[in-house]
Formats: structure tokens, C-alpha cells, sequence
């Protein structure tokens, strides 16, 4: 059966890593041959133009520290059986050697690469080039930024080296296949991409509202320029912060939408409840994910019902109440330090918490529509192949009827599918009525004529 590319080039690169270990492992100990030094072991030549892996190899020009990284964390998903040989033990104190680093799990029997190993990989030989896999290691380097390197956190007793090396999933199955997932399929990330169909002047605000969103949107288009060229990167903290608040169906995930869509920035909505965890230090685990994850990335972050996470502090009366204050504290720092905009959504700014609204470039106060914004909704809905009948008085309905947008959407969502059951396009004033109704009806209000 003929061997997939892809996966071919891996078991090649498997090859090399083995070879590098061997030789390592001899040098150290002194063994037959431990003159020669793993950095003259050739690896594969790199034909960026047939296989996936290559084609990065040749994207990020690793060198050869880096290579090796890349193969030490590949291994226990390709060939885990090599790193078998890091499970020796030392015949002084019978037990395994310390210098390898690893760990075992109970759910998986063989060896798992930590810091350590990738260090003793590097440094067994020359010790002088620890700073060069501290290099690697760190957050900011290629293969961490791009989020194939997941370096698992450690307890803080413990030594940074300690830290489980392991490859993203999504990356694995882009060497092998050729196809890179998108975020939404990786549990690594919990949030969603979003996005709309509907352009700035389906968004009915008022024109100070409007005007404020359009801010951000300038900073969008210009932030780099003003931070890089006018060189404000000096005087004012990077990316944008912004508060967002208001009732539901206001236009708050909207104006998210649209700020990406016409700066051609990708938005982000966290899944919040993926992120808050009622176990001790879990949810910043999560947010660190997504803060490390969109920081190079130019992303718009969107905090929807954000009060879970950036609510007020309470006073310190538990344990629990100081643990809630620390997240709070440790995500203040995340959303000050971060590059790009962050939009906290809220039904009202009084939950957020006073720290973060200090720090707001923008607070947003999305209003309901007074009757001239309702009268546009309306004109903007019942545009298309849904029609009202001209019978309906639409400015007497936005004048009586305090709605959002999003409610008379729903209303519309209504009207069509009874027309079209009817096979027709008109909408009557009865059913447009009962459409209203059954939206007021929701908000435990009821329909007067």
C-alpha cells in the first residue's frame, strides 16, 4: 500500500530524532562513539514543495534546535515507542535519570517530553546553550505564538522545566493531512469566530453611539500606524479596550460583527461557559489560552455577558471570594497587556467592575431605538420580499411599539414563514399584529391597541 506523503516525511524526520537521541544519550555517557556530536547528523532535506511539514519548515526557517523541538513533541503522536530509551534507569540509584526530564501518565504508558528534555537534548554537550532553549521555549517564539508548542503550566514549587512539551492537535493533523482545522474544533480554544451578512447601514443607532463605534473602528485601520510611526508606543498602552452595555437586542454582537467586517479583522466571541471553572486556577488557565492564542493574531475579542468574568469584586470574607478577586485581578492584567481589542458586552455597567471601565477607551451605552431608530428597523426588515400590507401604518407601529431590533427581526421571522405557507408575500395587519404579540409576550408584556 503506498505510504502517504505527509506522513512518510514525518517517519523520516522520526528517523533523525532517533538518531539525535542515540547520539546524545552515547556522548553523555560516554559511550562508544560519544565523540562525534548529534549536531552533524544530518537531518531530511527539506522539499517544501510535496508535504506540509516541510513547506513550514522552510515558512519559519527553523534551525536545527528548533527542528529538533518540533520532532521531540511530534514523537509521542508518531512514534512514541523511540523516546522508550529516556525510561532507563541509572544503575547508581536506580531510578531514571533526572537530566532526561519526562514524565509518564497513567493513561499512557510511555514517555512524555518535558522542558527538561528538550534541554538535555540541547545542553548535555554544551551546556552554555541554556539560553538558547529558554529561546525556544518562550511564549513569544514562533512555535508557541502559532500555538504548536503547548507547554502545559507547572505548580510554582516546581521547576520551569518541569512543564509537559506536547504539539496542538490541530497541528497534527495538518502535518499528516495537509488540512489545518479551524479554531472552533480545537478544545485548546474555547471561543467561536463571528461574522454577518448585513452592512453599517443595517445598524440603526443613535448618531452618538454611532460616531463613538466608528472610533474604534479608526483604531483598527490606524492603531499600528499611530503606535509604530507617530510613536506612541511610548506614552500609551497598546491595543483597544472597550465596554459595550445595554438591553439585549440592542446591537451589541452586531457592532462587534460589522467593526471585524469592515476592518477585515477576525472576531472572536469567548464561550463563557467553557471558560469560568469553579475549580481553583482553571479559568485562568482558559483565558490564557485565548489571550495567548489571538496576542499576534490582530483579533477582536468578544466578551459577550462578560459580568461572569468581569464583575465587581466582593469583599473578602472566603477563601473563594479571594480566589474571585485574584481572577479578577490576573484578568485585569491580561486585558491591559493585550495588543489588540477587547469588547466586554453587559446589560448593565454597573457589574462590570470599576477597575476595568477605568481602563476603557470607549464605554458604549446602547440605548433602546427611540421611534425614529424603530421606524428604520422596521423600513429595514420588511424591505426585501416580506412586505407589509399599505394598509399598516409603520410609523403609528414604531411610535406605539418599544422594540429592539432584534425583536423585530424575530417578528419578521414570524410573518414570512406564516405567508409562505399561504403561498404569499403580503403581510397583513392582523399578522403582523400577532407577530408583536408573541414578542411582547416574551418580556411578559402584553399587546394594547
Amino acid at each position: 500500500m503506498k505510504t502517504n506523503k505527509n506522513v512518510a516525511v514525518l517517519l523520516e524526520e522520526m528517523d533523525w530524532l532517533q538518531k539525535v537521541i542515540n547520539q546524545v544519550i552515547c556522548s553523555y555517557l560516554l559511550q562508544d562513539g560519544h565523540e562525534n556530536h548529534w549536531r552533524d547528523i544530518p537531518s531530511p532535506e527539506i522539499h517544501a514543495d510535496d508535504n506540509t511539514y516541510h513547506k513550514i519548515l522552510n515558512k519559519w526557517q527553523l534551525n536545527q534546535s528548533e527542528r529538533l523541538c518540533l520532532a521531540l513533541i511530534l514523537a509521542p503522536q508518531i512514534k512514541p515507542e523511540l523516546l522508550d530509551v529516556f525510561l532507563s534507569k541509572n544503575a547508581m540509584y536506580d531510578r531514571g535519570f533526572t537530566e532526561f526530564g519526562g514524565v509518564t501518565n497513567t493513561s499512557h504508558s510511555g514517555f512524555l517530553p518535558t522542558g527538561q528534555t528538550f534541554c538535555f537534548l540541547i545542553t548535555a554537550i554544551n551546556p552554555e546553550l541554556r539560553p538558547e532553549v529558554f529561546t525556544i521555549l518562550n511564549a513569544n517564539h514562533i512555535l508557541s505564538r502559532e500555538q504548536v508548542l503547548i507547554i502545559a503550566p507547572t505548580e510554582t514549587q516546581l521547576p520551569v522545566l518541569s512543564s509537559v512539551l506536547s504539539l496542538n492537535e490541530r497541528w497534527l493533523q495538518y502535518f499528516m493531512t495537509g488540512t489545518l482545522p479551524s479554531l472552533e474544533h480545537s478544545a485548546s480554544f474555547p471561543a467561536k469566530q463571528i461574522s454577518t451578512a448585513l452592512n453599517w447601514e443595517d445598524l440603526v443607532l443613535e448618531n452618538s453611539v454611532m460616531e463613538e463605534v466608528l472610533e474604534i473602528s479608526s483604531w483598527l485601520n490606524h492603531g499600528t500606524t499611530l503606535m509604530t510611526a507617530w510613536g506612541l508606543e511610548n506614552k500609551i498602552k497598546p491595543g483597544y479596550r472597550a465596554l459595550f452595555y445595554g438591553p439585549p437586542g440592542t446591537g451589541k454582537t452586531l457592532t462587534a460583527a460589522l467593526l471585524g467586517k469592515m476592518t477585515a479583522t477576525a472576531v472572536y466571541r469567548v464561550d463563557l461557559s467553557i471558560i469560568v471553572s469553579k475549580y481553583i486556577g482553571e479559568t485562568e488557565k482558559n483565558l490564557s489560552k485565548i489571550f495567548d492564542m489571538a496576542e499576534h493574531k490582530n483579533w477582536i475579542l468578544f466578551f459577550d455577558e462578560a459580568d461572569a468574568l468581569f464583575g465587581k469584586r466582593t469583599a473578602t470574607s472566603s477563601s473563594n471570594d479571594r480566589h474571585a478577586n485574584q481572577q479578577t485581578v490576573y484578568l485585569l492584567q491580561k486585558t491591559e497587556d493585550f495588543p489588540g481589542v477587547v469588547i466586554l458586552a453587559s446589560n448593565l455597567k454597573e457589574n462590570i467592575d470599576d477597575a476595568f471601565t477605568r481602563r476603557f477607551q470607549s464605554i458604549i451605552h446602547f440605548t433602546m431605538p427611540g421611534p425614529a431608530e424603530r421606524l428604520q428597523l422596521w423600513k429595514n426588515a420588511f424591505s426585501g420580499k416580506c412586505e407589509l400590507d399599505a394598509s399598516i401604518d409603520i410609523e403609528n407601529i414604531a411610535e406605539q411599539f418599544e422594540l429592539t431590533g432584534e425583536a423585530i427581526i424575530n417578528i419578521l421571522r414570524y410573518c414570512a414563514l406564516t405567508v409562505i405557507q399561504k403561498n404569499e408575500t403580503m403581510v397583513s395587519k392582523q399578522q403582523l399584529l400577532e407577530g408583536i404579540r408573541r414578542e411582547l409576550k416574551k418580556e411578559n408584556r402584553t399587546l394594547t391597541i
